[in-house]
């Protein structure tokens, strides 16, 4: 039984019809109450509908929480996590389980706490939440996980170089626009908010160089800006493609006579 719950509770396999109406169950459920969460805050719609809303809501959390459970109790069926104690413990510090339990903890908090209701909405927020539970049921999202791992060196020079620029751009802008305008540069850090505005190009307007330097070094941290923005879309873009190579050029099993078969190949052309 054990095993059971856990190929249900994996997607893994497409020909097992429990697992793929589990996970289209839960990927609608997780769906709902991001749709749910939006609601409640509308006040005049959840005042009308509070009553759905709340069986909604226990209804949500009982069934993300027995999952939770089922996945610590089944854990143990992968190699990494086969220690019945030791290996619970380390699943339970992994990111996905984190997740899950941040989706439910806020949940019960209030039958054990008097907690101000101002402060119960903020808790309701931690539904969201369950927008990351998707990533453990897409496999487009974990095809964005393995592109992120795979170009997390150059993801990091990039961030470096650019919070390298940010306070380049807000030193130079600092000592250029401090003397004109005391308030709106004052010091070094309230000068980074305009120097995220410009090197994004978003430019909010509330902030803005009035000295004749000022502006021509504001053009060119804009134009520097767009290059330096743009590498992580490309890096990101570039890791796609690779990834998706890798998938291609990977060695399938045949389905009639189990030889591995190495050539590039069609996935979708096998037969079933």
């Amino acid at each position: 039984m054990k095993q059971r719950i856990g190929e249900i509770l994996e997607p893994e396999s497409k020909s097992d019809f429990l697992s793929r109406g589990f996970n289209i169950f839960i990927i609608s459920l997780i769906v709902l109450n991001i749709f749910a969460v939006s609601v409640e805050t509308m006040e005049d719609v959840s005042d009308i509908h509070s009553g759905p809303l709340k069986v909604f809501e226990w209804f949500s959390m009982v069934v993300f929480t027995l999952e939770y459970v089922l996945r610590v109790w089944t854990c143990t069926l992968k190699p990494e996590y086969n220690n019945p104690v030791s290996g619970r413990v380390r699943y339970m510090f992994t990111p996905a389980a984190i997740i899950d339990l941040m989706v439910v903890i806020p949940f019960y908090l209030p039958f054990f706490f008097n907690l101000d209701l101002r402060f119960l909405r903020i808790l309701r927020l931690f539904r969201l939440f369950t927008l990351f539970k998707m990533a453990r049921y897409s496999k487009s999202l974990h095809l964005f996980k393995s592109v992120l791992k795979d170009t997390r060196q150059e993801l990091f020079i990039v961030l470096a170089a650019t919070m390298g620029m940010l306070v380049f751009a807000s030193g130079v802008i600092y000592f250029i626009e401090n003397k004109a305008q005391p308030e709106a540069f004052s010091s070094i850090p309230a000068s980074m908010w305009w120097a995220v505005s410009t090197m994004t190009t978003v430019g909010y307007g509330d902030v803005y160089p009035v000295t004749t330097l000022g502006r021509i070094f504001g053009g060119f941290i804009s134009i520097l800006g767009l290059g330096t923005f743009g590498l992580p879309v490309g890096i990101i873009a570039y890791g796609f493609i690779e990834e998706l190579q890798k998938q291609k050029m990977r060695p399938v099993e045949c389905p009639n006579c189990g030889k591995e078969l190495k050539a590039p190949i069609d996935r979708r052309s096998l037969p079933r």
